[in-house]
This record gives C-alpha cells, sequence and structure tokens, in this order.
C-alpha cells in the first residue's frame, strides 16, 4: 500500500477546506471499500481525511413524515433504526441484504452511495479498464460478464453498481445532500450516477470537493408495505446477481401508486419508471405485474453470458409485486 497522510475532521467545513487544499485527498468513513482498494492499488490517494467524528450520524423524521439520514450514520444503525423499519422497510431489508454484521457496523450511508464496482477487471491493476484507467478499454464485454449490466451498459463499460441501500433510496425518491467550498447543495439521487456513456470514470455527478452530509427520503405512505428482495449465487455475503425494491398502493383492485427499482442490472440504481407507468391506474394482478416487467426490460441489452438476468428481474418483479397485493389484502 502506498504511504499516506491521515488527518481527522471535527467539522464539515474544516473537512472540505482540507480536501480542497489537496485533490490528491479522499473522505475516509468506515474505509469498508475505499482501504480494500487501496490494497490492490487501484486508489492512491496521498492523504485521508478520517470524517467519522463528524455530527452526521443521527436519523431524523422530517416535518413532512420522511427521513433525514446523516452521512455517517452506519449501516447498521440505519436498519435497526424504528422509524427506518416502520415507513421505509424495503430501505431496512436491503441494508440487512448487504454484506455481514460487522461491515455494515463499519460502512457509512455516504461511503455506500460512493462505493466503486466490484467488476473483477476493475479491481486486478493488471487488467485494463476504463473506469480505472480512461481508454484502456472494457474487457469484460467480451470477457467474464456473467454478473454484468443489462439496462444502460455501454461497449465502453458494462460493470453494474453493487449497493443494496442505494436501490431502496432510488424507489422512494431520495435526495443527496452535500457541502462544498462554495456551501451546501443537494441531488435528486436519480441524477446523482451518471449514465455510462463514454465516459465511465465519471460515476457521480458530485462537485469536485463535495463532502456528503446526507440523504433525505420525501414522505411516501406507500413505502409502509415496501418490500426489498436479493437475489444471490448463494444465501451468505454475496453481492446480488438481481434485486428489487417494490410498495403498491392498491385500492378496489386498481394499482393506485407503485414504486420500482431493480439492483445489479446496470452501473447504477435502475428505475423502473416504465414499469411504474404501465402498474399505475391498472388492474391488481399477475397479467399486469408481467406487463410491467416486461415493459422496462424492453430496453435490456444482455450480453452472451447474462441474458438469463432478463427472465430473473420479470420473474422477481412477477413475484414479489404478487406478494405485496397478498399481504394488502389480508
Amino acid at each position: 500500500m502506498r504511504e499516506f497522510d491521515y488527518r481527522r475532521a471535527y467539522d464539515v467545513a474544516g473537512a472540505v477546506a482540507l480536501l480542497d487544499a489537496d485533490p490528491d485527498t479522499r473522505f475516509l468513513g468506515g474505509g469498508t471499500n475505499l482501504v480494500d482498494l487501496m490494497k490492490t492499488g487501484v486508489e492512491r490517494p496521498a492523504r485521508l481525511i478520517d470524517i467519522r467524528e463528524l455530527p452526521l450520524d443521527r436519523i431524523e423524521v422530517t416535518a413532512g413524515g420522511g427521513l433525514r439520514i446523516g452521512a455517517t450514520v452506519t449501516n447498521g444503525d440505519l436498519a435497526a433504526h424504528p422509524e427506518v423499519r416502520r415507513r421505509y422497510p424495503a430501505l431496512a431489508q436491503a441494508v440487512l441484504a448487504g454484506a455481514s454484521g460487522q461491515l455494515r457496523n463499519m460502512a457509512t450511508v455516504g461511503g455506500n452511495l460512493l462505493q466503486r464496482t466490484r467488476c473483477g477487471y476493475f479491481t486486478d491493476v493488471s487488467q485494463p479498464c476504463n473506469k480505472r484507467v480512461p481508454g484502456s478499454g472494457c474487457p469484460a464485454v467480451a470477457g467474464e460478464h456473467r454478473n454484468h449490466a443489462i439496462l444502460g451498459a455501454s461497449d465502453h463499460c458494462v460493470a453494474v453498481h453493487p449497493s443494496d441501500m442505494a436501490v431502496a433510496l432510488t424507489a422512494f425518491d431520495a435526495v443527496v445532500h452535500y457541502e462544498t467550498a462554495d456551501g451546501p447543495g443537494e441531488l435528486p439521487l436519480a441524477d446523482f450516477y451518471l449514465p455510462v456513456g463514454d465516459t465511465p470514470h465519471r460515476e457521480t455527478a458530485l462537485p469536485a470537493g463535495a463532502l456528503i452530509t446526507g440523504v433525505t427520503l420525501p414522505p411516501a405512505p406507500v413505502a409502509a408495505g415496501s418490500r426489498y428482495r436479493k437475489v444471490r449465487e448463494r444465501a451468505s455475503y454475496a453481492f446480488a446477481i438481481g434485486s428489487l425494491a417494490a410498495a403498491l398502493d392498491i385500492r378496489d383492485g386498481i394499482v393506485r401508486d407503485a414504486r420500482l427499482a431493480f439492483g445489479a442490472v446496470a452501473s447504477r440504481p435502475w428505475r423502473a419508471t416504465a414499469a411504474e407507468r404501465v402498474l399505475t391506474g391498472a388492474p391488481a394482478g399477475s397479467e399486469t405485474y408481467a406487463a410491467a416487467a416486461d415493459a422496462e426490460l424492453a430496453a435490456a441489452r444482455p450480453l452472451p453470458r447474462n441474458g438469463y438476468k432478463v427472465d430473473l428481474i420479470r420473474n422477481l418483479t412477477v413475484t414479489v409485486l404478487t406478494e405485496l397485493a397478498e399481504e394488502a389484502a389480508r
């Protein structure tokens, strides 16, 4: 590992100033992703700024009934919080589906949003990778891509975003708050992750020198009955090969509101807006759920060895929406 300087920040302005003074610097939360990448040589910062002492570790109910989640809240505390479990159960389920208990107790909300892809070509510095070395190529396109993207990818990158938490946050219109030397700002999570295009190394729309300070979830009554379902190759700690955060509001047999987001199918959490449009106003039932999934997956462009994900996501969507409808009818 490259030798690096270490500083600890105690206030937001001080943390931002330290980063602004040296662009070859990274903020350090739980370190569950960054430190691993430093060990393999993917990340080589000259300085780490430890932000765990910043006053950003609270979860609060907003005036309208949403939630404000600080950036240094650990994943473990997020999943256990009673208001998260009551108002946005899919978020708690998504966090519990990710990593081990030990990692959840270290990883932070802000760090989870910024975690890098787990593509083997990205983490192997002996291989080309457009995310790591722009213009070097994407060997996954013709190589090992069984767990890679089927939506929103390009010839420049077919990796998927690994976060479970971000999928649930995307389904419920979360907003990311940040601080820069010029003051505070915010980004809807729908705009936070950039499309791959021909610049996959540019992953987020965060301004240079920005520190994530928290995430806000707007009020969403439909989220109280939400669910997160993750499919993985083994039951123990593993990244998803497909996942779904979903919520339905059904009244008099008609879907009045629907929220869906897919995970492990694109370079970012994938809000299933086409599926939501098909669902809203339609009769509740398996035919509607299948039609919604098909509408979203019409844009899928699978590679030779990951086409199974199309059927997986379709079946997952029908199954979870059916379960939600049956639960609501009890």
